[in-house]
């Protein structure tokens, strides 16, 4: 038996399996050469090769499978009451989860220059989360809310309303092929605000290509995504220490802070941001605590799921999932991994700058 598995069966101490993980961190860091500037930039130019002649999205079936399909009543039962599932804020330090919620959103608010009246995309729109909050603190302004999922859309329209919401709609699609409606572009989007979707990307020029053409002139892309200050690599599963990238990132990729400013064809990068990692730190023990709280509600919501031969080793998993989280992110203080915000502008000719 593995040292996986014996995490997977909960035999091994969370201080111990946390150890392990922060190890595979710092051989991560050897192997994609974070100390030696050569080899590092050799690497990234190839990346950038293998992402342009990549789709927009690989996978897109596993990545749903892996996260969005397990019944919603999981995430209602541990995540925040605004089931934001990414990044949360903690400008204090001691915040609750449903403050840290509360926090990010006024961020992005800030960051996208967010007003009541404009028409907004939030793109990749996962449960609802920052659809449901734009909605309600904008209530003069369009929401539209894209998602991969059919039953996101579901709960997300009922939660909706239930609050009496009439100015959100959810769209169902493929990233890949989807293509706005003309009845929901009106002219275009005033902002389309996208929160840790980039990441299950590959070719990010045919996905800002696509974006620019929803946005008006005047326009913004907002993105949050999960980063590391310089490296950009793919979630690949080639051993069993690839084991995020098995069973809850397939198809993934981790951006470097710097990854998009080489895509500015269709759009201009006019102001980017960086998160310290110990936000997501906070965040994702703060839904390891919540899973523990309520285990004896999830069990039975994962024998559903998983089987009743499955469901314990995928409450491990899930555990496993969120102490990785907090490890990769906490790393180094925070400095290594974290989160960068940006803020693109619809070009107004082809060509970069």
């Amino acid at each position: 038996m593995s040292v996986i598995d014996w995490c997977e069966r909960g035999l091994i101490p969370d201080v111990a399996a946390r150890f392990g993980m922060r190890r595979l961190m710092a051989r991560r860091l050897v192997d994609e050469a974070a100390g030696n500037g050569e080899r590092r930039a050799e690497r990234f130019d190839r990346f950038l090769a293998e992402l342009r002649a990549s789709p927009i999205a690989i996978e897109t079936g596993a990545a749903n499978e892996q996260h969005y399909e397990v019944p919603a009543e999981f995430f209602h039962l541990h995540l925040g009451p605004r089931l934001k599932y990414s990044c949360c804020l903690y400008p204090g330090g001691h915040e609750t989860l449903a403050e840290a919620e509360e926090q990010m959103f006024r961020l992005y608010a800030v960051r996208a220059g967010l007003v009541d009246g404009q028409s907004l995309l939030d793109l990749g729109c996962g449960w609802g989360s920052l659809s449901l909050w734009l909605a309600e603190r904008y209530p003069n302004s369009r929401v539209v809310g894209l998602s991969n999922s059919h039953g996101q859309r579901d709960y997300i329209m009922a939660r909706a309303a239930e609050r009496g919401l009439r100015n959100l709609t959810i769209l169902t699609g493929n990233i890949v092929d989807f293509e706005m409606p003309t009845t929901q572009l009106a002219g275009g989007f005033d902002r389309v605000l996208s929160i840790e979707m980039f990441e299950h990307m590959k070719n990010y020029a045919l996905l800002f290509a696509k974006v620019a053409r929803w946005l008006r002139p005047e326009g913004r892309l907002f993105v949050h995504v999960f980063a590391h200050k310089l490296l950009a690599y793919h979630f690949e599963s080639q051993d069993e220490s690839d084991w995020m990238s098995r069973y809850f990132f397939t198809g993934g990729t981790m951006p470097s802070e710097h990854l998009f400013a080489h895509f500015q064809d269709d759009l201009k990068l006019e102001a980017q941001w960086w998160v310290n990692g110990r936000h997501y730190e906070k965040t994702s023990n703060h839904w390891l605590a919540g899973m523990d709280a309520r285990r004896d509600e999830i069990m039975p919501v994962f024998r559903r799921a998983y089987g009743d031969a499955d469901a314990r080793i995928w409450f491990q998993r899930w555990r496993m999932f969120y102490m990785a989280v907090a490890e990769l992110f906490g790393y180094a203080r925070g400095e290594e991994w974290g989160v960068a915000h940006f803020l693109f502008s619809p070009r107004r000719s082809g060509g970069t700058s």
